[in-house]
């Protein structure tokens, strides 16, 4: 079985330096410093348009050419200081990994990504990975998992995509694969419950993940 992980919500609770590096894009354009929730209600769906919401809150719209450039500054400097594995990660990775192969779909540029991964000690575990300024189009686009799959050698019956956000379950639905959505992360709260179906994985934490697949604990 391939599993194919989202990062942010999902292997890694980034959301305290993702909301104060948005704060500090905010303050450098004389905006106000944004909460984890206000944070978290505009991530997902990729840098530039996180720049863009970051902006239209401070009553700046479009957003000048420089700012997503200077956000990813802003970003790559603050970017270990509170991002963690969540509680369990390391752990449900190893047990999964001699049973599975892992790949990697998320919306992140990729620079932080590869970052957290090597600072975290997880990136041997991802063989692939789609990153969110590569050249395939971001999630809920499903060209990204279909890439995935065929790098595999796995059809949509023989991957799970995990996630914790609408991105990750319309990206599933669109490339017809299996679901797990991860109820601890920071984009659930904003997935409408009819979005999900009776044959859809829900799980409080990661380590929920190892039975689910069948693998020893």
């Amino acid at each position: 079985m391939l599993l194919v992980f989202d990062f942010d919500g999902t292997l890694m609770d980034t959301l305290r330096d993702l909301a104060e590096a948005a704060s500090d894009l905010s303050e450098a354009y004389r905006g106000t410093r944004l909460t984890d929730d206000e944070a978290a209600a505009m991530i997902g769906e990729g840098a530039s348009i996180f720049v863009a919401r970051i902006l239209g809150r401070a009553g700046i719209s479009p957003p000048p050419a420089e700012a997503l450039p200077r956000y990813l500054a802003f970003y790559q400097a603050r970017v270990l200081d509170h991002t963690a594995p969540y509680p369990g990660v390391p752990e449900m990775l190893r047990d999964l990994a001699p049973h599975h192969r892992f790949a990697l779909l998320t919306n992140k540029p990729e620079i932080p990504t590869r970052t957290l991964l090597r600072h975290t000690g997880l990136g041997g575990y991802f063989e692939e990975g789609v990153f969110g300024d590569g050249v395939l189009p971001r999630k809920p686009d499903p060209a990204g998992l279909q890439w995935l799959m065929t790098r595999a050698g796995t059809g949509p019956r023989e991957t799970l995509m995990v996630g914790d956000s609408v991105m990750d379950v319309e990206a599933a639905r669109n490339a017809g694969v299996r679901l797990c959505v991860a109820r601890y992360g920071f984009g659930f709260a904003r997935i409408p419950p009819d979005l999900l179906g009776q044959d859809d994985w829900v799980i409080d934490a990661p380590a929920e993940l190892v039975p689910r697949m069948g693998a020893p604990t």
